[in-house]
């Protein structure tokens, strides 16, 4: 998704909050939140993200689903404040979407981490007094926090059998890294990447702040860089980043080691747990102050030390996490359906933001992040965009790896950048009109009564019905994804190139007009003499002053 920043008269960036309101989120009661209407939300937030690149009514109808998600979410949730957040967050991405698509996915990221804020409060206190209940809610937890394979198994066990202090680890630690990656995405300048990356880096420590892990790391060092990055005062900034990086490596560190295999769950209540909730709010067009939380503080679990799993087997599951998204998006984009290929797309977005550091320090990471951003904001999406996609992360992987890399795929997502989208669309729909000037042409020159003249005619119409497929129903396709056709949209899995069921029949037209030119060449290969017995007709039309190709050719 491309993204913009919109200058306030100031010169300044709008803020995705100006306000980080201190909030008591206790675990609350141990009722089991509807999971559905949680769904729901979260699928309505990132589409509503995805969907204002291309339409703000689009996202707006998103928008209205998820404030109808939460209304049923809400009575199920414990924790008010966070009723309460999720409600102002709503509003502010509401008014964000007057203004640039990176102010509502700022909001959106910030909604985001309350909603697993509450899911992963509640989910433990469930697990304390009834694990055999809890496992819906590990499902969508581990899908949420990122952990598919073993460590989606890994966890499921550990709620199962009670361990809580062990499920809290394992969530901690997808989180912490989640937000390590974000940090180190984020970049000391005034611009929409960082802007971004700082929103999620804060949504996702939302989730973790109250963990002993976290040190003297606090939401208000999160809000002071983004304050500093909208007013532009890189140098602070600068020493902020890094002052966050040092304080979630430290985090990282401290969760290096999984606690002891025991059933007693995290120390936490209402009342001796307080943590900083970023409550978003309409942004300012003058210069945004957030104002300063208190920090949070917490009793940690006691850990015990235990040799952590390898790099190389992190890698490989980061890795994974952005291939399954890259696939999904894939299937989707192969029978149409872009609202779904996009989506897709984002959920790769945010997989490979929290892929591990050999992955993000090998060459071609950033290169990769932007080709997946700027696929999800292009119009008329098609399978090949993806396909390049899976190429560079394929790429990726060989890099980090240090084997070497495919030219081939290097060049499929540096081609599909550009040549994509409506210009692609332009060019074959003019490529198709052009197909019937030299068939006009040839039939103007040489008749159409002769059987061999039509014969090669209609081979060369065979030949060309590929390239006026795609030019025709690309086009109509194309109008169908801008409008939100459905019937429109789905013309363009008529053409030859959207799959691999319409091989066949470019084979059948390939075979056809092989048959008929090689007839038509033949027929008249004969009558010029070259061929068999020549026709005496062709001698005599050195005596005349024209040839009239349908008698005597």
């Amino acid at each position: 998704m491309s993204l913009s920043i919109q200058n306030d008269r100031t010169g300044r960036l709008r803020a995705p909050m100006t306000l980080l309101a201190l909030a008591a989120l206790g675990l609350g009661g141990a009722g089991a939140q509807d999971l559905a209407a949680y769904n729901s939300l979260a699928q309505n937030l990132d589409g509503a993200v995805t969907a204002r690149t291309s339409s703000a009514q689009a996202a707006l109808a998103r928008l209205d689903a998820a404030q109808s998600a939460l209304d049923t979410l809400s009575p199920t949730l414990r924790n008010r404040q966070i009723v309460t957040g999720l409600k102002d967050a709503l509003g502010s991405s509401r008014a964000a979407l007057g203004r640039t698509p990176a102010e509502l996915e700022a909001q959106v990221l910030l909604a985001r981490g309350l909603m697993r804020k509450a899911l992963y409060d509640q989910t433990l206190a469930l697990l304390s007094s009834a694990p055999q209940n809890g496992a819906a809610q590990v499902r969508v937890l581990a899908r949420e926090f990122g952990l598919t394979g073993d460590a989606a198994a890994a966890l499921s066990s550990d709620a199962r059998a009670g361990r809580l202090e062990r499920t809290a680890w394992r969530l901690e630690r997808a989180a912490v890294q989640k937000v390590s990656a974000s940090l180190q995405a984020a970049r000391p300048a005034q611009n929409t990447a960082s802007y971004v990356n700082l929103a999620r880096a804060t949504g996702w420590f939302t989730v973790v702040q109250d963990s002993a892990g976290a040190g003297t790391l606090t939401v208000s060092q999160f809000g002071d860089a983004l304050r500093q990055l909208t007013s532009g005062d890189t140098a602070a900034l600068t020493t902020s980043l890094t002052t966050l990086r040092q304080g979630t490596a430290a985090f990282a560190a401290a969760l290096a080691t999984p606690p002891a295999a025991t059933g007693s769950a995290p120390a936490t209540s209402p009342a001796q747990t307080p943590a900083t909730t970023p409550t978003p709010a309409t942004p300012t067009p003058a210069t945004p102050t957030p104002a300063t939380p208190t920090p949070a503080t917490t009793t940690p679990p006691a850990t015990t030390p235990v040799t952590p799993a390898p790099a190389t087997t992190d890698a490989a599951q980061g890795a994974a996490g952005v291939y399954a998204a890259l696939g999904r998006a894939l299937a989707a984009a192969g029978h149409a359906d872009n609202t779904a290929a996009r989506a897709a797309l984002a959920e790769a977005g945010t997989a490979l933001a929290g892929v591990p550091a050999d992955l993000r320090n090998a060459a071609g990471f950033d290169a990769l992040g932007s080709a997946i951003a700027g696929a999800q904001g292009r119009g008329a999406l098609r399978p090949t965009d993806v396909q390049a996609l899976i190429g560079g992360l394929a790429n990726l992987e060989n890099a980090a790896a240090g084997r070497p890399v495919s030219a081939l795929d290097g060049s499929s997502v540096g081609v599909s950048r550009w040549f994509s989208g409506w210009l692609r669309v332009l060019v074959f729909a003019l490529l198709a009109g052009l197909t019937v000037l030299p068939l006009y042409l040839l039939n103007l020159a040489f008749g159409g009564r002769n059987v061999y003249w039509r014969a090669i005619m209609g081979g060369l119409a065979l030949l060309m019905l590929p390239l006026f497929l795609e030019g025709l129903f690309g086009l109509l396709g194309a109008f169908g994804d801008l409008f939100g056709a459905a019937p429109l949209r789905n013309l363009t899995n008529l053409t030859l190139s959207q799959g691999a069921y319409a091989l066949p029949v470019w084979a059948l037209l390939g075979a056809a007009a092989i048959g008929l030119t090689a007839f038509g060449f033949r027929g008249l290969c004969e009558q010029f003499g070259l061929l068999g017995s020549a026709k005496p007709s062709v001698q005599n039309t050195t005596q005349h002053t024209s040839i009239d190709w349908d008698e005597d050719v």
